[in-house]
């Protein structure tokens, strides 16, 4: 796996439920749970799932706003958690996020150059050149120098968000964890951020791990796509593999779920029953198997591993028992129907 820029192995983060007078430790959130990926240098590999499975949170652990409990994240041949001081800065200086709200991810009693410069004071970048960099982020996010002195309650949603790119990209980062981007802003607006986006990873040759909810957003930015459920990575393929032919049960309920503009017949619902399981006590083989029309006593027990059933040069990364082989998958639909 040489030549990715960020690589993570067996990512776990649990949450304590703690309760009574002395705080004891009852139980877990199990947010993210056995997490494995890997990014590429100048790509965009787009996070997808239901509210509540975990993106957010694999997001600010890679990060490092939240600490793993166990794992591996590694970035640019380093790994994340021996840094501290120094190192863990120059970290923080190329890894940087955009959060999804663009309301409460700015301080309003900041102005706009307030705003931007403040990861260069952090890191050092002297006075001139800091006023100079501010002036060049905000022609390039579009809203000029008039905005220098401003304040976010002056601006819309979207303006906002540009504002919040521009703090994100302020140090030139080689990665940004964009969290939800656009899903706080009216739709005319998305496609302009997203559009914006593209253009600030051709020019500066960043890579993002976006994340979102909606597969027609992920769709226009992603170069590969992996599929989360209940804290683990269900499905990873690139984007024209996995729309083309999606192979796990949850991921084909997401397609047939999603509208598909000027799709001239009525696509085949996938109707999954019950409700998301909740992380605090996961189902114990496949995560999925409660809401699956195709379980088998198997997977009520073990719980799969992602593996690659692609070719070397071009991988999909299923974790399913259903598609051990060819036959396997047929045989479980004709048992569910």
């Amino acid at each position: 796996m040489s030549g990715y820029l960020l690589k993570v192995e067996q990512l776990k983060k649990h949450f304590p439920i703690r309760s009574g007078l002395l705080l004891k430790q009852t139980g877990s959130v199990y947010a993210v749970d056995g997490i494995e990926l890997a990014l590429k240098t100048v790509e965009t590999l787009g996070l997808v799932g239901e509210s509540g499975c975990g993106k957010s949170t694999l997001g600010r652990t890679i990060i490092r706003i939240y600490e793993p409990t166990t794992g591996k994240i590694s970035f640019d041949g380093t790994e994340v958690h021996d840094l501290h001081g120094a190192s863990l800065k120059d970290f923080r200086r190329n890894v940087q996020m955009i959060f999804q709200d663009p309301y409460s991810s700015l301080n309003p009693r900041r102005t706009i150059a307030n705003i931007i410069e403040q990861p260069l004071v952090v890191h050092g970048v002297g006075g001139a050149e800091r006023r100079a960099r501010t002036l060049e982020l905000l022609d390039k996010i579009g809203l000029g120098h008039r905005a220098v002195n401003r304040y976010p309650h002056e601006f819309s949603g979207g303006q906002r968000q540009r504002i919040a790119i521009a703090r994100a990209i302020a140090l030139k980062p080689k990665l940004v964890i964009a969290d939800e981007p656009v899903s706080a802003l009216d739709v005319s607006v998305q496609s302009q951020i997203l559009n914006l986006m593209s253009d600030l990873q051709d020019e500066m040759g960043m890579a993002y791990l976006f994340i979102a909810h909606d597969l027609a957003v992920v769709r226009h930015m992603a170069d590969r796509i992996a599929v989360m459920y209940l804290g683990g990575i269900v499905e990873s393929a690139t984007r024209d593999g996995l729309f083309s032919a999606p192979k796990h049960p949850y991921t084909q309920a997401l397609m047939a779920a999603n509208p598909v503009p000027g799709h001239g017949r009525r696509q085949k619902r996938v109707m999954l029953t019950g409700d998301v399981p909740s992380p605090v006590a996961p189902p114990p083989g496949c995560r999925f198997h409660p809401r699956c029309a195709y379980a088998t006593d198997r997977c009520k027990t073990e719980r799969p591993v992602l593996r690659n059933i692609g070719t070397t040069n071009e991988p999909y990364e299923v974790a399913c028992h259903l598609v051990n082989s060819m036959t396997d998958y047929p045989n479980a639909q004709r048992r569910a129907q």
